[in-house]
């Protein structure tokens, strides 16, 4: 990664400052053999301590406050083909009702407005319209899309993960507290925690509270644009329910620290803090966190290592700040850490 080009008037960020050199034996294609037995890196400023995951109660405090986000994956792949044969691969990006998505769609020539196509060999599709690179789907069935999707639908595995989706994909490619069925890729910090450690961070006084932001396929494309002030990021749905902002109000009068675990979960009460205060709500978000952004509400962030050149790099780097992420980044490297979804984590502090 490079320094920032300074103008005569402003700092620009090139894309290329947030890249890194990866090698590929380095991304883990499975997930470790149990949940929580993962590396964890600590950053505190220019501070690197290599550690494990297991002793992560060491690390926080009584009156601290992990925020998790209850997204659940969905079986979000589906495959078929045309009435010529041809074959079609749907991936769902958000489900817009009871019968209708917009979705990504592969196919051998582009879809038509009212064309059909059958999906699982079960049920007919009606594509209705274009919304950007989506396209808008009508499911011909009386079942729900939840339930289509459930039944005949495979887990989305993010696109550096080289096999297909598996039984062990199924149980740990999703959180053990995810209840809010709507998201295509995991909140993967959050893939980390058993039931176990839940418990055990409890009793040692942590508190926890929850957040909802449905992780949509755009959180794997690269930044494309050379001055990343140009990127536009694609829109999420999130919840910040009161219960977890009175929770925060808490942690702050009890002197603790609020801890995110994931980016989605910064994200999140990020987004809904976007006034100046924390305010309870659901809505869209399409927040774009770089170097320079004040944070309001998160003090510490849990975090898998993430892609060169993406909008996840650029908000850690803006969290613990770019110098320090750039070390920590050559660290793990280095010490041969696992990136990615299944990959080990990091424990940062706000600069």
């Amino acid at each position: 990664m490079r320094a920032f080009f300074i103008s005569r008037y402003f700092i620009v960020m090139r894309t290329a400052d947030f890249d890194f050199e990866l090698p590929e034996y380095l991304i883990a294609q499975h997930p470790p053999a149990i949940r929580g037995g993962s590396r964890l890196l600590r950053v505190s400023g220019a501070h690197l301590a290599d550690d494990q995951f297991a002793h992560l109660g060491q690390f926080l405090g009584p009156n601290d406050l992990l925020v998790l986000n209850d997204t659940r994956v969905l079986k979000a792949r589906l495959h078929g083909e045309k009435a010529s044969g041809g074959k079609v691969e749907v991936l769902v990006e958000r489900v817009l009702g009871e019968h209708e998505v917009l979705a990504q769609v592969r196919a051998s020539k582009a879809l038509k407005v009212g064309s059909q196509f059958c999906l699982a060999n079960r049920f007919l599709v009606t594509m209705l319209g274009r919304e950007g690179e989506f396209f808008h789907l009508r499911f011909e069935a009386t079942e729900t899309v939840f339930e289509l999707l459930e039944q005949f639908g495979q887990l989305p595995l993010p696109p550096y993960i080289t096999h297909a989706a598996e039984a062990e994909d199924d149980e740990r490619y999703q959180t053990v507290f995810a209840r809010e069925a709507g998201a295509v890729a995991a909140p993967t910090a959050g893939l980390h925690f058993d039931a176990a450690m839940m418990q055990a961070l409890q009793a040692q006084g942590v508190a926890m509270a929850y957040v909802t932001l449905h992780v949509g396929a755009g959180t794997f494309k690269p930044v494309r644009v050379d001055n990343v002030a140009e990127h536009v990021m694609h829109s999420e749905r999130y919840t910040v329910p009161l219960v977890t902002v009175e929770a925060i109000r808490q942690t702050r009068a009890n002197g603790g620290c609020v801890v995110a675990v994931g980016t989605t979960s910064l994200r999140a009460l990020e987004s809904a803090a976007a006034s100046g205060e924390l305010l309870a709500g659901a809505g869209e978000t399409r927040i774009f966190i770089t170097p320079g952004y004040q944070f309001k509400v998160v003090d510490r962030l849990l975090t898998n290592f993430h892609l060169p050149k993406s909008t996840l790099l650029m908000l850690v780097s803006a969290f613990a700040g770019t110098e320090n992420m750039r070390a920590a980044y050559r660290h793990a490297v280095q010490q041969e850490y696992r990136f990615f979804s299944y990959g080990d984590a990091m424990l940062i502090e706000r600069e």
